[in-house]
């Protein structure tokens, strides 16, 4: 049950499949290559999720931030983010630039250098760790895991942003807009009957169409200043709504004309059509 005891098993796995892959002739075995490195993307991703909880019970309050990860974009949020940034690393290491400009990876190799570096140092120092006493974490322990934590953030961070456009401090601040509409949207059509409670905690599946109906109808009418005002350029909008600028303008121009009466009639519709 011992974190450094896993950690001990799962970095002996790496060695393992390593030296295997060093040992094989890819042109002669292509086949038996391609087992070997899948090998070794999945026992990695083991090790550094192990890695992940060693520095989590370790040093919960020393650990780099990562707010950054707002910034990215959502498809590349996903569990094995950190096993690519690690191959990435590897891959600049070796003078391969994927995905990137040449020029872009001469510029991250010092940085991907760093961190292969410092992961090398933490396998060593945890290895003899666990060894000796596996259920402990010295200050050098600490150390050379604080080191790891940031240079691996600050990596991450870097390699991301030569990829893609990260979202900007206002873009940022335009989905925060969209998600207070969105809390505002429901708290008011819970108050107005149009939605239970029950169908929030059982996770209707209406409620996909049918908050979304109402956030508009809201952004419109009921909080006309907020990330639907139409007193903005479409280039100031968030880019969920801005490519529907005029159809936008028509539906609350559709809207002013209607009576409350009406306006509750037409709520009332949008919770129930599909």
């Amino acid at each position: 049950p011992r974190l450094l005891s896993q950690f001990f098993f799962a970095d002996e796995r790496v060695t393992r499949v390593v030296a295997e892959i060093n040992g094989l002739d890819a042109e002669l075995d292509p086949q038996q290559y391609l087992v070997l490195l899948n090998q070794l993307h999945l026992s990695q991703a083991h090790l550094l999720a192990v890695l992940e909880r060693i520095m989590e019970e370790c040093i919960p309050t020393q650990r780099h931030s990562r707010d950054y990860l707002v910034k990215f974009p959502e498809e590349l949020l996903v569990d094995n983010l950190g096993n690519h940034m690690l191959f990435a690393a590897e891959c600049l290491l070796a003078g391969t630039f994927l995905e990137m400009e040449e020029s872009d990876g001469a510029q991250l190799r010092p940085q991907a250098r760093n961190l292969l570096c410092s992961l090398e140092l933490v396998r060593t120092v945890l290895r003899e760790q666990s060894l000796s006493q596996p259920s402990s974490y010295p200050e050098p322990v600490r150390a050379v895991l604080i080191q790891f934590d940031r240079l691996f953030a600050e990596f991450e961070l870097s390699y991301v942003s030569s990829l893609v456009a990260v979202k900007s401090p206002d873009e940022i601040y335009r989905q925060q807009e969209i998600i207070v509409l969105f809390c505002e949207t429901v708290e008011r059509a819970l108050h107005l009957g149009y939605l239970t409670q029950e169908m929030i905690d059982g996770y209707e599946p209406l409620l996909m169409f049918t908050i979304p109906r109402l956030a508009i109808i809201s952004g419109l009418l009921i909080y006309p200043e907020g990330p639907l005002s139409l007193e903005r350029s479409p280039e100031e909008m968030s880019r969920v709504f801005s490519p529907f600028y005029n159809l936008l303008k028509k539906i609350r121009d559709l809207l002013w004309v209607l009576s409350a009466e009406e306006l509750c009639l037409l709520e009332r519709s949008l919770c129930t059509a599909e």
